[in-house]
């Protein structure tokens, strides 16, 4: 989706070709991307939102952001209730075990102890946080927390990913004025944005230098045990 965006905005063709290739392609890769978490969604919306930015059509950026928070939507209400068959089922679900494989037990407990605190609420966060969905999706799903009571928390959520992803593409897009280079802006931002919490985790399991002791005060030391 990236590529073709990427390409459509170096030789933009008519507003209507782009449209009728753009919008489809954009509501599959991001309910794909929201099912199998595999597709980075983040920067396909924001590289939708600059090729609809330099359009003339107004409602162009109004239908990327409702495509995208429909999409998003759909996708994770479709793997939240393949999670709950897994849940009630005796033998468990190959989702269910992929989704928790994928999520490491400190974040898995960050992620129950949040959702214990806030309910419903760290939905919206989640979405925002690179990698935080996943977290908070499977602390949701080991608390049985029914569907209808997740898609209420979901809907906000999945809207306020959509505009916020959609935010950077129009920054992309307002700051060049050829449509490829604010795709291409777009994109790494939100790939930054991504590698963030990577780069962080890394920072803290390097391990700290040990600080030796002076040799004044190591000699000062064994005088004092020889006493």
């Amino acid at each position: 989706m990236i590529g073709i965006l990427a390409s459509a905005a170096a030789h933009p063709a008519s507003e209507s070709t782009q449209q009728a290739v753009g919008y489809p392609t954009l509501f599959l890769l991001v309910s794909l991307g929201s099912l199998v978490p595999v597709v980075p969604t983040g920067a396909v919306v924001s590289s939708a939102a600059v090729v609809a930015f330099h359009q003339t059509e107004p409602a162009a950026l109004a239908v990327v952001f409702a495509v995208a928070s429909v999409a998003a939507f759909l996708g994770d209400v479709a793997l939240y209730w393949l999670g709950l068959r897994g849940v009630h089922s005796r033998g468990g679900s190959r989702w269910l075990r992929k989704l928790q494989d994928r999520v490491d037990e400190g974040t898995l407990a960050r992620a129950e102890r949040r959702l214990d605190e806030h309910g419903v609420v760290v939905l919206v966060l989640s979405r925002l946080v690179p990698a935080g969905r996943l977290p908070v999706m499977v602390a949701c799903l080991l608390a049985e927390m029914p569907l209808r009571r997740f898609v209420r928390g979901d809907i906000p959520a999945c809207l306020v990913w959509a505009a916020a992803y959609q935010v950077i593409g129009i920054l992309g897009g307002s700051l060049f004025p050829e449509p490829w280079q604010g795709v291409a802006l777009a994109v790494g931002l939100t790939f930054a944005i991504a590698a963030g919490p990577v780069v962080v985790r890394r920072l803290r399991r390097v391990p700290r230098p040990q600080v030796k002791e002076p040799a004044t005060e190591v000699r000062a030391s064994k005088a004092g045990e020889s006493i």
